[in-house]
């Protein structure tokens, strides 16, 4: 059985989504509009988790701190639940997003599961595969109330493949991509599940 209450996090704003240019692709930092909304975010956890989930990317950790001061006895454990690195981050370093918006626009045209953009990058395939591990680990834990802090991408194509099945077909990438791109999740936004269903 799941969480009686499940929280999916988005990290809050980093620096490359207000644009600058990437200083990496795990060390990309928050803005300070960033660290007004991870606190933000730490402001609504009224009542102490059982457990709080980080991505390993240092803007998701960066969005939990505030809600480990606030809940220093909540356990917290880092799982594999960043987003889909698809681009090379050595490529991809000190670029601006209108810089790899053609790269970006080639990955999804060929939409290939298996295919890499380097030996840094990841295939879709493999990203399926934590999205099943993140269902499987979140199933099995008895608690009553978890926080997991990463990746808008990662917590959209979760809520797909939970609905539609842990599956690294062609098609189901082109679907993930449209349904992604047209309601993205806002930084700082949450998303509660109540059980396995998303409350209003």
């Amino acid at each position: 059985m799941p969480p009686a209450m499940t929280w999916l996090v988005r990290h809050g704003q980093s620096t490359s989504n207000a644009g600058l240019p990437a200083v990496g692709h795990g060390e990309v930092p928050l803005t300070a509009l960033g660290l007004e909304q991870a606190h933000e975010v730490a402001r609504r956890v009224l009542q102490q988790p059982d457990l709080l989930i980080v991505s390993p990317f240092l803007r998701a950790q960066a969005t939990a701190a505030p809600i480990r001061a606030r809940w220093p006895a909540t356990p917290c454990e880092t799982w594999p639940i960043q987003e889909l690195t698809y681009l090379s981050p050595a490529r991809c370093r000190g670029t601006t997003p209108e810089i790899r918006r053609p790269w970006i626009e080639d990955y999804w045209r060929r939409c290939d599961p298996d295919h890499r953009d380097g030996p840094d990058a990841e295939s879709f395939r493999a990203f399926v595969g934590r999205l099943g591990d993140f269902h499987r680990r979140l199933l099995a834990f008895d608690g009553g109330f978890v926080i997991a802090v990463g990746h808008g991408q990662f917590f959209r194509a979760y809520l797909m493949a939970r609905d539609d099945g842990f599956v690294e077909t062609a098609e189901w990438m082109k679907a993930y991509r449209s349904a992604e791109t047209a309601r993205p999740m806002a930084n700082g936004e949450i998303i509660a599940l109540e059980g396995t269903a998303i409350l209003p």
